[in-house]
């Protein structure tokens, strides 16, 4: 065990764990496959866990005025309040490439497996990462409109102004099937590994 331990390079005991969230309230927790981050009421970031692809490298203790915090499968995203995001850990597949760093006026964010994905104060979505399923694909940027965004393990959806929703990337298990087409009068949207759920207002 000890071996493993040492291999995937844990960033965290659970004491040092419970050191550092003792007496502060969390606002958020949001898990990869093997780290956790949490984002605290003061807007800081804390990350634990398996620490293999620098998923948790102590780089997020430099973060201030974080917003939002999202994980894929082992890479992580902040949001920050003045509309710009960081990103760290896996990098394999560029889903924390630094043009990330050129992306301002951002007002929400979402991880797939390898993938991340922004959406814009003009209501245009960004995304960039793993796209062999065509998670990224350029047909992301004709959507106008957006409102929010998820992702699922190989697929993204947008919910748009008008109550619809736009899907692209993996459909193995239909969770991009032509269906999303038809729905209307959703206001939010919400993914998991390889399903979508949109919630209506009727």
């Amino acid at each position: 065990m000890m071996d493993g331990l040492k291999k995937h390079n844990f960033f965290c005991t659970k004491e040092k764990i419970m050191n550092t969230l003792t007496q502060q309230k969390i606002h958020t927790i949001v898990c990869g496959d093997s780290h956790t981050v949490a984002l605290t009421s003061n807007n800081t970031v804390k990350c634990w866990g398996d620490n293999l692809y620098n998923q948790c490298d102590p780089v997020h203790l430099t973060f201030t005025n974080a917003i939002q915090v999202v994980c894929g499968h082992s890479h992580s995203v902040v949001l920050f309040s003045n509309g710009t995001v960081q990103c760290w850990g896996n990098n394999t597949w560029e889903q924390c490439d630094p043009v990330h760093l050129t992306f301002t006026n951002i007002i929400d964010i979402a991880c797939g497996y390898y993938h991340s994905v922004v959406l814009l104060t003009n209501g245009t979505v960004r995304c960039w990462g793993a796209s062999q399923w065509k998670q990224c694909d350029p047909v992301h940027k004709t959507f106008t409109n957006v409102i929010g965004v998820a992702c699922g393990w190989h697929h993204s959806v947008a919910l748009l102004m008008d109550g619809t929703v736009r899907c692209w990337g993996n459909n193995s298990f239909n969770q991009c099937d032509h269906i999303h087409l038809a729905l209307t009068n959703v206001i939010q949207v919400v993914c998991c590994n390889n399903y979508s759920v949109a919630v209506s207002q009727w």
